[in-house]
This record gives structure tokens, sequence and C-alpha cells, in this order.
């Protein structure tokens, strides 16, 4: 089936700015609020807003593209919170098929989820407080009774959280049959909650702490020496080794064990599994910047004292952070010296909130990672931002974490209004032609100019008859509000929305003739 044909209803509405835009269809509207939401309240709409407006999308789509959305979103897009919330509205509504237990089974990729999963049902079917979950849909049961026969024993312990619903009490709500004896002893060490500690960084870090030392210098040796364990053992995570390379630098480990901790970090292959936002990389890049500005203390200080060497290692650690991106980058098609491109990423007020409640990264700063990435695949390509007023800067292309950084740095110099049609008017005045246009925004387009009533929309379709007949413009929304600037699938104007590297397989795909729709209906249950 084709989602992603123009609806026959009223397609013009206005933005959260009063500005004209476009709407969606249903199955579009809901691919992009679903890909760009961290269950958080964002500059224009709060949580409970984009859950209402979830739910009402959701009983109009087709059930079947709803549950490929929910695995789409957890494996292509790294998402985690949404896709449940997803498979949870689809047991309310869909009963009559396996459909339900293929796409949890499909959306499950962790122990934890199996019970955060749970915690959504009961909160969604309004079960919390004294109405507890008793019973569960037929099909999320036999779904996750496959999600249980999936984990051994060293990823149910790892997750093994002190939440509202444990995995004990998901074990009794579930009841999955056993596939073997060994699955069985298993099944009962989660009952009588005897699973074996795992060896994390966390639970090891944890024990050190517990233990006392004759002196501070014995206990800041003997946090060198766990840290020094833990990256010798293979069993330090890669988003745990992101997270902790501030702490690994501030611990005082040996030159051989940075070069281990440098050589895994730049490694295609573990980059490539570990299935990270980019962004990511970008947090850690800044967490390391801070190494001379923030100040440390207990046994960080210590350890600072007996080993003052280390912070001349940064340098190392942000090479190979850069080295990282750029192999997260290497599959990314991107365009070729006959292909003019033009890059163009919003650093307006709307933007410059944070992805999540707990993160420091904030929304621009994903469509400038974004944007980063694309240009170093790109071989004809100009990068610029707009706010207020619209500049090009121009950047190396092989230095993304650092061309990252200096639109940061920069981003002042445009003003924070969202003023994106100064790119196509730039164009235009210029009657410079290039091959593709892509904005990287929250898709909240408008004019704070009082002088002019100029818009995106006739200003492209100028651009296109007076200059360049054959360009396309891509809208990378970051943050699914649900309408947009232009009209989508008209005059060569394409949507892809998330925080992904993923977005540019959908790219891809635009480009080979498909849509963006196209690479969730692919997604097999």
């Amino acid at each position: 089936m084709k989602f992603n044909l123009l609806s026959k209803a009223k397609t013009q509405v206005t933005n959260h700015e009063g500005a004209k835009a476009f709407t969606l269809t249903p199955e579009m509207e809901l691919y992009t609020a679903v890909v760009t939401w961290s269950l958080n309240d964002s500059f224009y709409e709060k949580d409970e807003e984009r859950l209402t407006r979830l739910r009402g999308l959701i009983e109009k789509c087709d059930p079947l593209f709803v549950g490929k959305l929910a695995v789409y979103a957890r494996t292509k897009m790294y998402m985690r919170s949404v896709p449940l919330v997803l498979v949870a509205e689809l047991a309310k509504l869909h009963s009559g098929d396996n459909l339900v237990a293929r796409v949890t089974a499909g959306v499950v990729n962790r122990a934890d989820e199996i019970t955060e999963l749970l915690a959504c049902y009961e909160l969604m079917n309004n079960r919390t407080g004294t109405k507890k979950l008793d019973r569960l849909s037929k099909q999320l049961q036999k779904g996750l009774t496959t999600a249980f026969n999936r984990f051994d024993e060293y990823q149910f312990a790892k997750y093994n959280r002190d939440g509202a619903i444990k995995l004990r009490d998901a074990l009794f709500l579930v009841h999955p049959k056993a596939k073997d004896e060994l699955q069985q002893l298993l099944f009962n060490k989660i009952v009588n909650s005897t699973l074996q500690t795992p060896y994390t960084w966390e639970t090891e870090l944890s024990a050190l702490g517990q233990l006392n030392f004759d002196s501070e210098e014995a206990k800041a040796l003997a946090f060198r020496a766990k840290w020094e364990e833990l990256i010798d053992s293979d069993k330090l995570g890669y988003m745990a080794l992101l997270r902790n390379l501030r702490n690994i630098q501030e611990a005082g480990v040996s030159y051989a064990h940075f070069q281990k901790v440098c050589a895994t970090l730049a490694d295609a292959d573990k980059v490539a599994k570990a299935k990270q936002f980019p962004f990511r990389y970008l947090a850690a890049y800044r967490e390391l910047l801070k190494t001379d500005t923030v100040p440390v203390k207990g046994i960080a200080q210590k350890l600072g004292e007996l080993f003052p060497g280390n912070k001349g290692y940064t340098g190392a650690l942000l090479d190979a952070l850069e080295k990282a991106v750029q192999a997260s980058a290497a599959n990314i098609k991107g365009f070729g010296y006959d292909t003019r491109v033009l890059l163009a990423c919003d650093v307006s007020g709307s933007m410059q909130t944070p992805v999540s409640a707990k993160s420091k990264v904030l929304l621009y700063d994903v469509g400038l990672m974004l944007a980063m990435l694309l240009q170093s695949r790109c071989k004809n390509v100009e990068v610029g931002m707009f706010g207020n007023t619209w500049k090009t800067i121009t950047v190396p292309r092989n230095n993304i974490l650092g061309n990252v950084q200096e639109f940061y740095k920069r981003e002042g110099e445009v003003g924070y209004s969202t003023n994106g049609f100064l790119v196509i008017k730039d164009l235009l005045a210029r009657k410079v032609r290039v091959d593709k246009v892509l904005l990287f925004t929250d898709c909240q387009l408008w004019n704070s100019s009082s002088t002019t009533g100029d818009h995106i929309q006739p200003l492209w379709l100028r651009y296109k008859a007076e200059v360049a007949p054959t360009a396309k413009l891509y809208l990378f929304d970051l943050k699914g509000y649900g309408q947009a600037p232009l009209q989508v699938l008209r005059n060569d104007v394409y949507l892809v929305a998330g925080w992904s590297d993923k977005v540019f397989d959908v790219l891809a795909a635009l480009e080979n003739g498909g849509s963006a729709l196209d690479e969730i209906n692919n997604v097999e249950l």
C-alpha cells in the first residue's frame, strides 16, 4: 500500500508561529511525530498534547503500518520509549490476528524493555495505583513470551532493576513457557531473585565504592586499577565507553589503556554495531573539551595529582571520536562532483531546546550534526545557517565534530527567528543553480520581517521556474509538529524525519524513486 499520497482534504493550515503551512497525510504525520519524540515537552507542544495527537493518528492509520513503524523506530532509528507507546496503543485497538505479537517481539530488543513495555501498557490503560495489571492482551503476552525466550542470565541480570514492575512481576504476568530445562532454571532464578550479579562498570564501581581504604591515595589507585580492568575485560559496552571518556581520563589510566580505548572508539565494526545517535558522539566530544574548565574533586582530584600527564591524552580521544563519526558516515550515499548541494541549518530559538529532559544536546545540534555528516559525503557542497538572516560558512569536509562546534560557536551571528525562506530568496537573487537544497529544521518556518510577505513556498516555485527546473528540496523534520512549510510531494519537495544517521537511507530511497514511507513499509515483521 502507498500511504504518501496527497490528501484530498484541506491542505493549507497555519503552523505554531501563525505562518502558512501544509498538512501531511496521517501516515506521514505519525512517522514524523514518532521518530522525533523523546517523551518530553518540546518548544511548541506539551508531552500530553503529542500523545493525544499520536493516539488520534494511530486510529486513522492501517494497523500494519503502525506496527511496522514501531519496529522501524526501534531498530532503524534507535528510539526506545516511543515504540513501546505504539505497541501499547496497537494492543488496545487491534485484535483478530498475530500482528501485535509480531510487533512486540520486534520492538523488545533489550531485557529491560519487557518491564518498560508493561509499565507503559499499564499507564496507557489507566491501570496505575490501586488498579494494577492483572491480565494482558493475548497477543501482547505472546510477543513478550518470545522476548523472554530471547535473553540469557547476563542480560536479565543487567537490567533487573527496581522499577514499579520488576522482572519477577513480568514473569508472573506473562507466564512464558521455558524452551528447555536450562531456561526454566533461569526463570526460577528470576522468581527467587537469585540472578548472578552481572559484570558491568556500574556494578564493579559500586562494589568498589563500598570498600574501606586506608587513604585517599589507596582508594584512587584502586579506582584506576578497576577502570583498567574494565577496559581490558572488553565488557565495557560502546555506549558506556562513550559516556565515561572523561571518567576514564580522570582515572589516570595508563597510556596503553588509552590506546585501547581510542582503538575501540574508532573501530568501524564496533561503531556500526553500537547503533548510536550521531549526537552521542558530539556529547562525548564536548565533555572532553570541558577538561580544562570544569574543576575536579575527590578521587578525580587525587588521581590528577598522581597522574598529571593524562590531560595530554585528550587530543587522542578527540581524534578517535572524529574517526568514529567518520566511520558512521561511511555508508551514507552523499552526492558526487556533478551534483551541487546546499545544506541549510535552522538555529532559531525553537531549535535551542534539549532533545530530552536529561540531555545537554540541543535540537539544533542534531540538525548541525546530520548536516555535517552529509557534508562529509558530498563533493560539491555549501553549508549555512539561518535565523533572522542566512549565511554560508566554509568549513573543511572531513572534520565533522569540529565543524559542528564551529557552527555552534557562531549561531548568534544570524539571530533566532526562523526565516528559512531567505535560503531560497538568496539563490533566486544570485541566480545560483543548485541541484539539492536540504533544510534541517523543526519546520516551523515564518517571516519575522514586517516589510515583506515572502514565504518559502512561492519562492521555491519561482526558483524552479526561473533558475533550476530540476532542483529538489528536502525538509529534514527534526521535531514532528505535524505540518510542513511547503507542499510535500509536489514540485520536487520531500520530507524526511528523525535524529539517526539512518535518515540518509530515506534520502537514498527518495533518490531512487521511493518515498520516506517505503522504508517503513519494507520492514519485516
